[in-house]
């Protein structure tokens, strides 16, 4: 996609001055819903948080609007097709590609009357789809934060696949069996996928509200997640199985900060393209998270991106 959907700043930088705002960016045909927590005092450029999935929403990612406490706006938002944005259910895998989820980006920042000046933050997909924004080289991005990505799905698939092999034997046997069936839907595969997710996605158990949302968006609408990732985290068939970003990373320009759990099903192996191959990268291990520091470590990761955020409020 290219211009399809843009508009005019509906507010301009104006917006940024409530304490919270929703609302919704026309695009195209559809909506994306957006909301604004806090208020950026100069010099601090507001954030923009990307969720992940792709098919999940804000909820999960929640807790970055912490940051708006500082005098920084937040920005969440729902992708389209999912959440509060405009649902597509009947689009296919040509619909769901990469240049969708840019333009609206895009879209959003222009909307907002913030492409001037923003820092961006994606985690998981969402820190995919930011360095897919980023090595556009945008006049207006200040400072980059990736938590929790990879830098290609080949890597992230042979890396989970490693850690599957460490479930009990029983675990194993029973997604094999259930895959080569075509029963993923099944209880015992499901029981089976939770062993997985609560060592390396959340390992907070029993998972709190923010986290369960992802479980309530998926039930509501599976279509985004399994038209490009596909049934589960470690079984990926869809429009993103070949994706990858590594040999494009140079071409980033923005300060850029890495953040991964030391049990993250995104290992070191996945995210290490990204601190070899950016020019101006700093990389935090979080030692007692998995997939989401910023729930199984809030008070510290808040701390890390804050003060990241905070060293590149000013331009030079």
């Amino acid at each position: 996609m290219s211009e399809r959907g843009r508009v005019e700043p509906a507010w301009g930088a104006e917006v940024i001055g409530s304490a919270e705002k929703e609302g919704f960016a026309p695009f195209g045909e559809w909506r994306t819903w957006y909301r604004i927590a806090g208020v950026s005092r100069q010099p601090n450029p507001p954030l923009v948080v990307l969720h992940g999935g792709p098919g999940l929403t804000h909820e999960y990612v929640d807790r970055f609007k912490l940051l708006a406490e500082g005098g920084r706006a937040v920005i969440h938002y729902d992708q389209i097709g999912n959440g509060r944005s405009t649902h597509l259910r009947a689009k296919g895998p040509e619909f769901w590609q990469v240049e969708l989820f840019l333009a609206e980006l895009a879209n959003l920042l222009g909307h907002l009357g913030i492409a001037d000046s923003y820092h961006l933050l994606g985690q998981s997909w969402g820190g995919m789809l930011a360095a897919e924004h980023a090595v556009r080289c945008p006049s207006g991005l200040r400072a980059l934060v990736i938590a929790d990505s990879p830098a290609s799905m080949a890597l992230w698939i042979a890396e989970a696949n490693r850690l599957r092999a460490d479930l009990p034997a029983e675990a194993q046997a029973t997604l094999l069996k259930h895959e080569a069936e075509g029963t993923i839907n099944s209880p015992e595969y499901q029981a089976a996928t939770k062993l997985f997710y609560d060592r390396h996605v959340c390992r907070v158990v029993p998972n709190p509200p923010d986290v369960e949302s992802i479980d309530i968006a998926l039930a509501d609408d599976p279509t985004v997640y399994h038209t490009m990732n596909g049934p589960t985290e470690f079984h990926v068939v869809g429009t993103l199985k070949n994706w990858s970003i590594i040999d494009r990373l140079d071409r980033i320009i923005a300060p850029t900060l890495l953040i991964s759990g030391r049990h993250d099903e995104a290992t070191e192996t996945v995210v290490r393209p990204y601190a070899e191959r950016i020019r101006d990268v700093r990389w935090k291990i979080f030692e007692h998270s998995s997939h989401m520091p910023h729930v199984e470590e809030t008070a510290l990761c808040m701390q890390v991106v804050g003060e990241f955020l905070a060293a590149h409020d000013r331009t030079n």
